[in-house]
């Protein structure tokens, strides 16, 4: 099994900053890739940015250029630094980490970390 825990989210004036932070432990062998992923209220989840285990980087349009993913492999943790927050980024976010075993993708969730942005 694999275990991931966010931490860093709270809340930030508009234009402000913040740094989420997931850690996996466990069976964290065979993976395809890392990510953060948001839902807000009345709304579906959805992908903020991710990062492959080649370091391939994919962002939501609404984040490029604001929101940097990153990855400390010593530490089997990954980053998200955001930037410049906007009220609509507003949302629970959460790890994701996706592996691949005997060709059958699996993918693993974080308990998720509250971003409210507003003044």
């Amino acid at each position: 099994q694999v275990q991931l825990v966010e931490s860093g989210g709270g809340l930030v004036q508009p234009g402000g900053s913040l740094r989420l932070s997931c850690a996996a432990s466990g069976s964290i062998i065979s993976i395809n890739a890392m990510g953060w992923y948001r839902q807000a209220p009345g709304k579906q989840r959805e992908l903020v940015a991710t990062i492959t285990s080649g370091g391939s980087l994919n962002y939501a349009d609404s984040v490029k250029g604001r929101f940097t993913i990153s990855r400390d492999n010593a530490k089997n943790t990954v980053y998200l630094q955001m930037n410049n927050l906007k009220p609509e980024d507003t949302a629970v976010y959460y790890c994701n980490l996706n592996r691949r075993v005997l060709a059958i993708n699996l993918n693993y969730w974080g308990q998720g970390t509250q971003v409210t942005v507003s003044s």
